[in-house]
């Protein structure tokens, strides 16, 4: 990457580093760093400690000023939907994250590019070099723009497998999934997951692991019912 490829992702995200090592720590994966010896530089993990923390509060005050009807326990429930790996990693993927991170070529090699753990890691590493550079506001139009707008979208498929598990329950309904077939190395498998209601198989996922694939299956059927 050179600095041709920095600013273009500080276009994409709207914000333009005072101090362009931030940037580049953000987006510098641990193999990177220790492939080409980096000491200077260092890779993502420290700044997503602190986006981690930056995220945290952005969703807590986006929630606590535009949602006053919303009790504590359901605001919790929707941060925790917004924070969580699954919808960062998408959120990533969405605006074109992925391909701006330097690997080194092991990781690169196993799938780190696509992996949700590290998108998410280096989503939160952003948001948290943005802070040390511009503060808490530049930090939070960050996450406004790339988070929460359509942030209801992001917790219905979040919580898609809660969800129309209630909603199966509430009609006397049972609700499964069934493992269809499992491809790939132990480090990077695909999984494919049938969505059983009341003896019928009505939609099927794709994920990274049994988990994702079963929420990508309930999130499709939900939004079918829903037309």
């Amino acid at each position: 990457m050179n600095l041709l490829d920095f600013s273009a992702f500080e276009e994409m995200i709207d914000y333009h580093f005072s101090d362009r090592k931030l940037l580049e720590r953000a987006l510098t994966h641990s193999s990177y760093a220790n492939e080409k010896l980096i000491n200077n530089i260092g890779d993502y993990e420290r700044l997503e400690f602190l986006g981690d923390a930056v995220l945290e509060l952005a969703v807590s005050r986006f929630l606590f000023e535009n949602y006053p009807e919303k009790k504590e326990g359901e605001m919790t429930r929707t941060r925790a939907a917004l924070v969580c790996e699954p919808t960062l990693a998408g959120c990533a993927r969405e605006f074109g994250l992925p391909k701006y991170i330097l690997f080194g070529k092991g990781e690169e090699a196993c799938g780190g590019r696509d992996r949700d753990s590290i998108l998410c890691d280096v989503f939160e590493a952003v948001a948290g070099a943005i802070y040390v550079d511009g503060g808490f506001e530049n930090a939070e139009k960050y996450i406004s723009r790339f988070l929460l707008s359509g942030w209801e979208h992001r917790v219905l498929f979040t919580d898609s497998k809660t969800i129309l598990q209630e909603e199966i329950q509430k009609r006397g309904g049972t609700i499964c999934y069934e493992n269809i077939s499992e491809e790939g190395p132990s480090n990077n498998r695909t999984y494919v997951e049938e969505l059983v209601i009341d003896g019928k198989a009505v939609g099927r996922g794709t994920g990274a692991s049994r988990k994702s694939a079963q929420q990508k299956a309930a999130y499709e059927y939900l939004c079918r019912l829903k037309g």
